[in-house]
């Protein structure tokens, strides 16, 4: 592997925003696409974040992604962002130009207008939004969906509840976080019917103050399991302290492996691997396959089949080993399978969701909405347009999907 370094140093925009610069000193020979005939000069490529690089949630595992593509490809710099506002994002686009960005990834869903606008006054930057919908000509977007995942740990929540009350703590009301929401509660309620799962919003992708006081909410409401989307290890540390008090509460790893963080209280959780989607693009950008002129139809939504997310409470540790046991003692019955273990079933369906052509899914019908109304028909399986959509909750929720 060829030797690089990383400087830093300060754009000057925002006083704490850390730009890191990774230099890449020796060419890598096995690079798969080095060629003659390729371009010679380096392809920068930039990366806004929402969070701080250490949150080990969201921006942590972007910026893992971000240093596995520095390392492989020789003729890359990247250039890495922490800390943006959603309302300063364009005014950063604005000097990662400047400083000579041709390819700029802006990873959380409201920087997705910015992006839109930023396109249009820098026709000859592609630019990659992650989470959003509207694309343009120079205009990509990606994203890395972990519903497949949510549903796995709503059969473990399902089995392992003893109030039969799951809890969640929620980010914000929009679609991306309403599936895996109902992904989750689908899984809970495939193992336990009479269990519900309550959901609380704290209106923020990185808040550990609030995360904190809404588990710590959901807790003395009477769950003992609970699984969230904010970007820190916050609801599980809570979760651990209460373990330690003599109070079971479980929980799940969320985009990076937190098991450390509460090794008596991570069952498993949902990871996931950017790195995949960002060699394919940037190996695609590099070789002209994609330009500024034709990414309007270039949507990446991949999942356990391309590899882009993986169930574990640490890489490599799809269960944690201390539950293995009440998984395995818990049963449920399967139209199909039969008589099977919760432990089996996981395994079952992540084999089945992660095939070519996936033979099974969580949003396949009947499902229906906290209404009483028939969302999903019977065998009808849900397609990416309703999902990416979604504004409803399945009926076994306890809370509004509008927040």
């Amino acid at each position: 592997m060829g030797l690089f370094r990383f400087s830093q140093f300060r754009l000057g925009i925002r006083a704490g925003s850390i730009i890191t610069i990774a230099i890449l000193t020796l060419a890598l020979s096995y690079i798969p696409i080095e060629a003659e005939g390729l371009p010679a000069e380096k392809l920068t490529a930039c990366f806004i974040y929402i969070g701080p690089v250490m949150d080990y949630g969201w921006s942590y595992g972007h910026d893992r992604g971000r240093q596995y593509v520095d390392n492989k490809f020789p003729w890359l710099e990247t250039i890495a962002v922490e800390q943006v506002p959603e309302g300063e994002c364009l005014r950063y686009i604005d000097r990662l130009v400047e400083e000579g960005c041709k390819v700029i990834f802006t990873t959380s869903f409201g920087y997705m207008d910015p992006t839109i606008e930023a396109a249009k006054k820098y026709p000859d930057v592609i630019f990659f939004h992650c989470s959003g919908y509207k694309r343009a000509k120079n205009v990509g977007t990606y994203f890395a969906e972990f519903y497949q995942l949510y549903y796995l740990n709503g059969l473990m929540a399902g089995a392992l509840t003893k109030t039969n009350k799951v809890g969640y703590v929620g980010a914000h009301p929009i679609p991306e976080v309403i599936r895996h929401i109902n992904a989750f509660a689908l899984g809970v309620k495939e193992v336990n019917p009479n269990a519900k799962v309550y959901v609380k919003w704290i209106y923020a992708w990185y808040d550990p103050t609030k995360a904190k006081e809404a588990a710590e909410a959901l807790i003395a409401e009477g769950c003992d399991v609970i699984a969230f989307t904010e970007d820190s290890p916050t609801v599980i540390e809570v979760c651990q302290d209460h373990y330690r008090k003599g109070e079971p509460i479980y929980t799940f790893s969320h985009y990076s492996p937190m098991l450390n963080y509460g090794p008596d209280v991570v069952v498993s959780g949902q990871l996931v691997h950017w790195e995949k989607i960002y060699e394919d693009i940037l190996a695609k950008v590099y070789l002209g396959i994609y330009n500024t002129t034709n990414l309007e139809n270039v949507d990446y939504w991949w999942m356990l089949r391309e590899g882009a997310v993986e169930l574990g409470a640490d890489y490599g540790l799809p269960v944690n080993p201390k539950f293995i046991r009440v998984l395995n003692s818990t049963f449920v019955e399967d139209p199909l399978l039969g008589r099977v273990s919760v432990y089996q079933l996981i395994f079952i369906r992540l084999k089945q969701m992660s095939e070519e052509v996936p033979t099974f899914d969580p949003f396949t019908g009947p499902i229906y909405d906290q209404e009483g109304s028939l969302r999903v028909r019977p065998g009808e399986r849900l397609g990416h347009d309703p999902l990416w959509t979604m504004d409803w909750f399945v009926d076994n929720v306890v809370g509004s999907p509008k927040g």
